[in-house]
């Protein structure tokens, strides 16, 4: 294991308990306590309150954990939904593999970043319509490498093999296309994760995405604006956390983009 792949481990796992284990320590990230406005940071609370007097660790533990599940959720669901359309596009071929395809062709049509805008105003600030938009922009990235894989997969050698000897569909996708996409779908998956966190605060920073009082990256830097110049901690506390969530996810995957570049790697 490279000293990146450690250092991004030990990073990502870090934010992942101090999301985990920021709550217990500092349980209620909408109290409001207005007779501490902007107050210093103490032993009791190592960031201060921002300007409603609320509890800056609590607010900011709580939006990092909303930020990885709703990330990964949205991650799971696109590469769910897009390896099985990609697999049953391969698979059967004639209408279904063109149907699928001027799908999969009329969302790359539409830019990723104004997909998800278009579900994010019908969401007005809920999480299921704007976790599916975050979904929906990323399936088809799933769904072109695993039709490719799949369509040159399944004229190779040894799955005529296997098909001469008995062995159905699920035979096949476990011991012949998993092992070979395995690999490429993991590091679009931490890639994935590392956009939806990036799509989800930006939806946050414009004031489209998760609406107050929930705590969120990009609604927290919205919110810190104003008082910058009297607290500064305000607005860089949230730039930080997203910033080492994103440097955690391109750490681990240093090697895995540099083989999803190669001549060799599948392309769409």
């Amino acid at each position: 294991m490279s000293f990146s792949v450690k250092a991004g481990a030990s990073l990502l796992l870090l934010v992942v308990l101090f999301a985990l284990l920021g709550p217990m320590l500092w349980p209620d990230p909408a109290a409001q306590d207005l007779v501490q406005f902007l107050a210093e940071p103490s032993w009791q609370e190592p960031l201060g309150r921002d300007q409603m007097g609320r509890s800056l660790m609590a607010r900011l533990a709580a939006a990092t954990r909303l930020s990885l599940l709703l990330g990964m959720l949205c991650v799971l669901t696109a590469a769910l939904l897009g390896s099985l359309l990609g697999w049953l596009s391969a698979w059967r071929g004639g209408w279904v593999d063109g149907l699928l395809r001027s799908l999969a062709d009329g969302v790359l049509a539409l830019p990723s970043l104004l997909l998800v805008l278009l579900f994010s105003a019908m969401a007005q600030g809920g999480f299921a319509i704007l976790y599916l938009g975050l979904a929906m922009a990323q399936w088809v990235e799933y769904y072109r490498v695993v039709r490719a894989c799949g369509r040159a997969l399944l004229a190779s050698p040894r799955v005529e093999a296997s098909r001469l000897l008995g062995f159905g569909n699920a035979h096949i996708v476990r011991r012949h296309l998993w092992p070979e996409l395995a690999p490429q779908l993991l590091t679009m998956m931490a890639f994935g994760l590392g956009g939806a966190i990036l799509t989800l605060s930006t939806l946050g920073f414009v004031g489209v995405g998760i609406q107050p009082p929930t705590p969120e990256l990009g609604l927290m830097m919205t919110e810190a604006l104003p008082h910058y110049q009297e607290a500064p901690r305000l607005l860089l506390a949230p730039i930080l956390v997203m910033g080492m969530m994103l440097l955690a996810l391109v750490l681990l995957n240093q090697k895995g983009s540099l083989q999803l570049g190669s001549p060799q790697g599948v392309t769409p």
